[in-house]
């Protein structure tokens, strides 16, 4: 390297600190993503990946995400909406509220009743989100029609649009919102 940077100077005139910077430039690109760093404990040089830390920061965890979906969002809806048949059309208008937004945006009535997406498998803050939601429902009324109008409005909020349904259902839905108006 030395030789073939001492040729260089010669037939280019370049000055020891061109050589230098030249070097430095070659270094950066050997090892893209990653970085020296001092560890504050022991004292030692050590190289961090920073392109592994930041890819591990952007995926989710596949296990927490069963717990959120499975042992919040499902569990506390399925124990705290009204149960029984006579309320089965409720919580189906709730459960496709809640299923708009964790499916971003994607609604049955797109494809002729198959949603072709999964809200199990969403992003992990979209989840988090959701949740919190819950939670606080859960806390404060436990009000079937107040869940709904949450959701109804997070779907609002971030442009999803909501289920088309059938007279019936529509006017059910309508009497939930109407219903949880304070």
């Amino acid at each position: 390297m030395e030789d073939k940077n001492k040729k260089i100077k010669k037939e280019q005139g370049v000055s020891q600190a061109d050589i230098e910077r030249l070097e430095l430039l070659q270094k950066a690109n050997e090892k893209v993503g990653k970085q020296l760093s001092i560890n504050s404990e022991t004292g030692n040089i050590e190289e961090i990946n920073e392109l592994r830390e930041l890819i591990g920061k952007e995926f989710d965890n596949p296990e927490e995400k069963y717990r959120i979906y499975y042992n919040g969002i499902r569990k506390l809806l399925m124990d705290f909406l009204p149960k029984g048949k006579d309320f089965k059309e409720v919580r189906d208008i709730i459960y496709d509220e809640k299923n708009i937004f964790l499916n971003l945006g994607k609604r049955k009535s797109d494809n002729n009743g198959v949603r072709k997406s999964d809200g199990r498998m969403t992003y992990q803050p979209v989840m988090n989100e959701i949740l919190d939601i819950i939670v606080q429902w859960v806390g404060e009324s436990q009000n079937p029609f107040d869940i709904y109008r949450a959701f109804y409005e997070l779907n609002e909020k971030h442009g999803y649009g909501h289920e088309e349904y059938d007279k019936s259902a529509l006017s059910v839905a309508k009497a939930m919102l109407k219903l949880s108006e304070k």
